[in-house]
């Protein structure tokens, strides 16, 4: 008896009155977190807070070509305190990127995988200039689908910078999002 009221509450968050997958289902979001930037040169990860924007649009029901554009702050405080200082940390980083996700569509918890490819802009902090650099993101999260029209989740981008892994061997984001669809 003391496993029902745990039953229920799992059943409850798990089921869904018809499947959500979608065909031509468009997607609308907006999420915000914490992002760190790995620089090979310096003792810590760079730490901050970003948002981002991203538009979804089902292929079929398993696959959702994805864009999306992001901005973070990763060290508002970087300066060339002094010559020996290198000229490699960046204070913001602007990505924008074009892919394809696989959605596993199947409750009201929706998981999803991908990869996109695009650019990253590096700019400020101790840089003689904006880089902007060729990326590559490997894509993961979660919605969960309040309704078939609104979805609250959480998303993780490993991006790689990959003409420049020797400098910026890591960069990553974890946001939280929310989701509106229509179709």
């Amino acid at each position: 008896m003391r496993r029902a009221p745990f039953l229920f509450v799992v059943g409850s968050l798990l089921s869904s009155s018809a499947a959500l997958a979608v065909e031509q289902q468009v997607h609308v979001g907006v999420g915000g977190g914490l992002s760190a930037l790995k620089v090979d040169d310096k003792s810590t990860t760079s730490l901050g807070a970003g948002a981002g924007v991203d538009f979804k649009y089902g292929i079929n029901d398993a696959f959702n070509l994805h864009l999306e554009a992001g901005h973070s702050v990763v060290a508002a405080d970087e300066q060339l305190d002094s010559p020996a200082t290198p000229h490699t940390r960046p204070s913001t980083v602007s990505t924008a990127a074009l892919g394809v996700t696989y959605v596993l569509d199947i409750v009201r918890i929706v998981p999803y995988g991908g990869a996109l490819m695009g650019a990253g802009l590096l700019r400020g902090g101790t840089l003689d200039k904006s880089l902007v650099l060729p990326d590559v993101q490997l894509a993961f999260g979660a919605d969960y689908y309040l309704s078939r029209n609104f979805a609250l989740g959480a998303a993780y981008r490993q991006h790689l910078f990959f003409t420049k892994l020797d400098a910026y061997p890591s960069y990553s984001n974890l946001w939280l999002r929310v989701e509106y669809t229509w179709w």
